[in-house]
């Protein structure tokens, strides 16, 4: 196939979707930020069974329920992948076998994000199938976990760059981090991943790491989302577009609508809730 040059005006015409990774503690309203997306043009990718909070929320979604399943979904949402052969994840064949069962019922063209919730339970779910497979066990039939967390390692960065593939839709990744201790006995912020590859390769791989966390203010504490890695509580955070404030308010719409610098108008922004934390009794 010949190269072919895209000219600058070619490349400013063409349409680019977010990736972006949503950190927070458990429980701080993560998957509640599905709210504040246009949900007619949502995909929500259930792994966890988690929607309580959302259950009333009117949007599409897809489930999967073995790491095989979301192995599939995700080949289905990025298309197939061209460096990929044969019985290879993500290869045509798989994407022809995954379109064959799922694809006709489905029309993906009238999404524009992707909200995938969460990365934690797919970790969890990647290295369990990891424990069962021939990389898990030494020439002897010893189990070898070395061998299952490089597999699960590859498995789970694969999973995430294979629906990072759909180049024109925004993709929104959540994530549980949990406060760990280094061995010089300070605290760190840590992705809740089995392992150390996939949690050391997924924020290198995602365009946008936004920690949504409660802040204490004098006038009352409020959520927020934090972007910039040089924050006071060590939280992760990075911002690509170098469009975002410090903090901003936890609001997808108006966040995606700052990284591509298009500001929405009044009549296409959902009605954001209120940022204010509860405080428990």
């Amino acid at each position: 196939m010949a190269m072919k040059i895209v000219t600058a005006d070619e490349r400013m015409r063409q349409v680019r979707g977010a990736k972006i990774l949503i950190t927070g503690v458990p429980g701080v309203g993560k998957t509640s930020l599905l709210r504040t997306l246009d949900t007619s043009r949502t995909l929500f990718f259930d792994i966890e069974s988690g929607d309580l909070s959302v259950q009333d929320v009117a949007v599409d979604q897809l489930s999967a329920h073995t790491w095989e399943e979301a192995r599939d979904l995700a080949c289905l949402l990025g298309g197939p992948n061209p460096n990929l052969d044969g019985d290879d994840p993500y290869s045509q064949e798989h994407y022809d076998a995954v379109l064959s069962e799922y694809g006709s019922s489905l029309d993906l063209s009238k999404y524009d994000n992707y909200f995938i919730d969460s990365l934690s339970v797919a970790s969890r779910w990647s290295f369990q199938w990891a424990l069962q497979q021939p990389d898990a066990f030494n020439a002897k039939g010893e189990r070898d976990t070395r061998g299952a967390y490089g597999l699960h390692g590859r498995e789970l960065t694969a999973f995430v760059s294979q629906i990072q593939r759909a180049r024109t839709k925004n993709v929104i990744f959540v994530c549980i981090i949990n406060q760990k201790e280094d061995e010089f006995k300070r605290d760190y912020w840590a992705l809740q991943m089995d392992g150390q590859l996939a949690a050391a390769a997924i924020p290198g791989v995602v365009d946008e790491i936004l920690t949504m966390a409660i802040i204490d203010h004098p006038e009352g504490d409020f959520r927020a989302l934090i972007t910039d890695l040089n924050n006071d509580w060590g939280y992760p955070a990075k911002d690509r577009s170098g469009r975002l404030e410090a903090l901003e308010p936890p609001d997808l719409t108006e966040v995606l609508a700052k990284i591509k610098g298009t500001p929405h108008t009044d009549e296409t922004k959902p009605k954001a809730k209120a940022t204010k934390a509860k405080k428990e009794a």
